[in-house]
């Protein structure tokens, strides 16, 4: 397997990626470069949300880094099946489906828009370091 170059990395006993035949699963990607934390926060509700623009797509970029770390040279990822966008979200922050988009594009802008699958966008009280989102996904595996 081919190392991509900014592999993220772990903040705990973890893999940041595993692979189960053609199948890749990604633990939890926050805004990090080289370990640092970028973005941090609660997402407030009278906030823009092109805001966290910069962040969603740095946890989305991490996430398929770790992804792409599984892949063999004659392998590419055709189909990210699960996406899952957790948002350090105020209480009476409702916009999570239009601020998890900007994921969304991330992996259109680098798989292509058939990558799409399902998405879930999740607010929760806290995230790890205090980060403002968090990411996992599933991406399926195709020989090139």
């Amino acid at each position: 397997m081919k190392e991509p170059k900014n592999q993220p990395i772990p903040q705990g006993k973890y893999k940041v990626a595993v692979r189960h035949q053609n199948l890749i699963f990604t633990s939890g990607m926050t805004p990090r470069i080289s370990g640092e934390l970028k973005y941090s926060g609660i997402i407030q509700a009278n906030e823009p949300l092109e805001n966290h623009k910069a962040a969603l797509e740095l946890a989305t970029k991490n996430a398929l880094i770790a992804a792409k770390s599984c892949l063999e040279e004659h392998e590419e990822i055709i189909l990210i099946p699960q996406l899952n966008v957790f948002i350090n979200a105020a209480t009476d922050f409702k916009d999570h489906a239009k601020l998890a988009n900007y994921a969304s594009d991330e992996i259109i802008r680098q798989l292509g828009a058939q990558a799409i699958g399902s998405r879930a966008a999740i607010g929760v009280s806290s995230l790890p370091g205090n980060a403002c989102v968090e990411i996992t996904l599933i991406a399926a595996v195709h020989e090139k």
